[in-house]
């Protein structure tokens, strides 16, 4: 869904009601539905892992609410955009607030679950500091569309190419840590090539995840905080921060074993959560890399 998507939806929302404004986002994403079988049978293959007993028509079922589910992502961060509010509740913000206390800092960990801007945006209104790491192409598609990007809502933005990102991006995160603000990234996709990624287990898959948030909590010795969205309802969305975890080794060679099971850790968390909330899966990429057999295969990859 691209960028001029989102300016349908803008416009639509400056000249009708709400009501309007889900009804069409809800053809647009028939549309894509319909029009687009490779990314649909993406989302296939990911249901079909995560319910291995059921049938082929039931993992399409669970796609197409996964594809409607994913308008309210763009219809509630309109919303805000142009004034509106969204009811929320949260659950473990206060550990958050807490880390910001001791000066501690904190790494939070961002799913492709829910709706992460929004959360963005609401926990900024908490008042919490945040920087923000994002793909460039992710950057760029926000730049181009929103009417007040993230920097303009007191949120640092940090753009990480396919490279990876410099080590300078590593060392300005490192440095907002230590003044006691809150690092986010993205725990579950992997933005370019030349990424350096961990491969975990996930749905019996094995699945490449980024390195960077477990590699910058062993370094700065910042706690980890695992944040999921779920949307409770219309316009309502209940946040969870999980308790904090740190990462640590020994020595230098245990560093690669303390990072594989802290993503591991990461992965069975998001795992958990898909199954008890699989249409706010909003990964329309492939994911799932080829099937294990046998966990040695796995311990094998280690780190990329």
């Amino acid at each position: 869904m691209k960028s001029l998507f989102y300016r349908l939806l803008i416009l639509l929302s400056r000249g009708t009601g709400i009501w309007a404004l889900r009804f069409i986002s809800w053809w647009v994403a028939t549309g894509f539905f319909c029009f687009f079988p490779s990314r649909v049978l993406v989302s296939l293959r990911f249901y079909q892992a995560l319910f291995p007993d059921r049938g082929r028509l039931f993992s399409l079922k669970q796609a197409w609410r996964q594809y409607h589910s994913f308008t309210s992502v763009f219809v509630d961060r309109i919303l805000l955009l142009e004034g509106g509010r969204l009811a929320h509740s949260s659950e473990g913000v206060e550990l958050l607030k807490e880390a910001m206390r001791k000066k501690t800092g904190g790494i939070i960990l961002m799913s492709h679950f829910g709706n992460w801007e929004v959360a963005a945006h609401l926990l900024r209104l908490k008042g919490l500091r945040l920087l923000l790491y994002l793909g460039k192409k992710h950057k760029e598609q926000i730049e181009s569309v929103q009417k007040k990007s993230l920097e303009e809502q007191g949120i640092r933005v940090i753009a990480v190419d396919e490279n990876g990102g410099s080590p300078l991006d590593i060392v300005e995160g490192i440095k907002f840590l230590k003044d006691g603000g809150l690092v986010s990234l993205t725990g579950d996709r992997v933005w370019g090539r030349e990424q350096r990624t961990v491969t975990v287990n996930f749905l019996n898959h094995e699945v490449s995840l980024p390195e960077a948030p477990h590699m910058l909590a062993l370094l700065s010795g910042a706690p980890l905080f695992v944040f999921l969205t779920f949307r409770s309802g219309t316009g309502k969305y209940y946040f969870n921060v999980s308790e904090p975890k740190y990462v640590k080794a020994e020595s230098r060679q245990e560093r690669g074993k303390a990072i594989r099971e802290s993503a591991q850790a990461y992965a069975g968390i998001l795992e958990d959560i898909v199954r008890n909330h699989p249409e706010e899966w909003y990964h329309f990429e492939p994911f799932l890399g080829r099937k294990i057999i046998d966990n040695k295969t796995l311990e094998a990859s280690g780190v990329n």
